[in-house]
């Protein structure tokens, strides 16, 4: 037969193990917090914008069409700003003890929807150098997407630049806290569900009835130990009347 455990047994089961529950959820705060403030390395961004036109037309009009195929030719630009063609050439001129992959590892390349505008942004445990990488991918990808792709009509909208005071954007110890508080805490309740689920001791009379299917006709009550000293104090005087009332008779 089939077991149901209403709202308040679980809630009983709750409130049991409420000190477990928040043991391990203050215990999963902690750990997050000195792992977020005190063990993981600040990384900081910095972005730079850049415009892709096709080669420069005589013709000064508007051309829907060439529009059309600059941005048809995005995620090309986008590749070849994270190809090893680019990246040797930034970690050259910036003397970068890194391979063009672990480069590639700190660039992230994006595009609005319907845009010829590249965003380009570059993650470091330094600002500055963050910023020096951003800047200098946009120059070197103006000088070599000629070669490349005959492109000579390449602007920057806008270069990276290292503000005072600029927060990292990542750890988010905050986030990160908050994350683990409610991790914490779903582990604690499920936790002590699961300990009650396997927990097979009769613990009151209910248990008792349930598990055997039959009825209470009484029950032993628990004697403390001054009880038990009492009881044995009375029965002693209670021996010695009677004993008493024996040699009297």
């Amino acid at each position: 037969m089939e077991e149901t455990i209403s709202l308040k047994e679980l809630l009983q089961s709750l409130r049991k193990r409420l000190v477990m529950i928040m043991g391990i959820t203050l215990t999963a705060v902690i750990v997050s917090g000195v792992i977020s403030f005190f063990f993981l390395t600040p990384i900081y961004q910095a972005s730079t914008q850049i415009l892709v036109n096709q080669k420069k037309s005589e013709q000064s009009m508007y051309n829907p069409s060439e529009v059309q195929t600059n941005l048809q030719l995005i995620n090309t630009y986008n590749v070849i700003i994270k190809s090893p063609a680019i990246l040797n050439e930034v970690a050259k001129e910036l003397n970068l003890d890194i391979t063009a992959q672990q480069l590639n590892e700190k660039i992230i390349i994006g595009s609005e929807n319907q845009s010829q505008v590249v965003n380009i942004s570059v993650q470091d445990e330094n600002p500055e150098t963050a910023a020096a990488i951003a800047n200098t991918i946009a120059k070197v990808f103006e000088n070599e997407i000629v070669e490349i792709m005959n492109v000579d009509n390449v602007s920057v909208l806008a270069e990276a630049t290292v503000i005072e005071g600029q927060s990292p954007v990542k750890p988010l110890p905050i986030l990160n806290i908050a994350i683990a508080l409610v991790v914490g805490l779903l582990a604690g309740v499920g936790l002590a569900f699961l300990l009650e689920y396997f927990d097979n001791t009769l613990k009151n009379e209910q248990d008792i009835e349930k598990t055997l299917g039959l009825p209470i006709l009484g029950s032993i009550s628990v004697i403390e130990g001054s009880q038990m000293d009492t009881v044995k104090e009375q029965r002693g005087k209670r021996n010695s009347k009677a004993r008493g009332e024996a040699i009297g008779s």
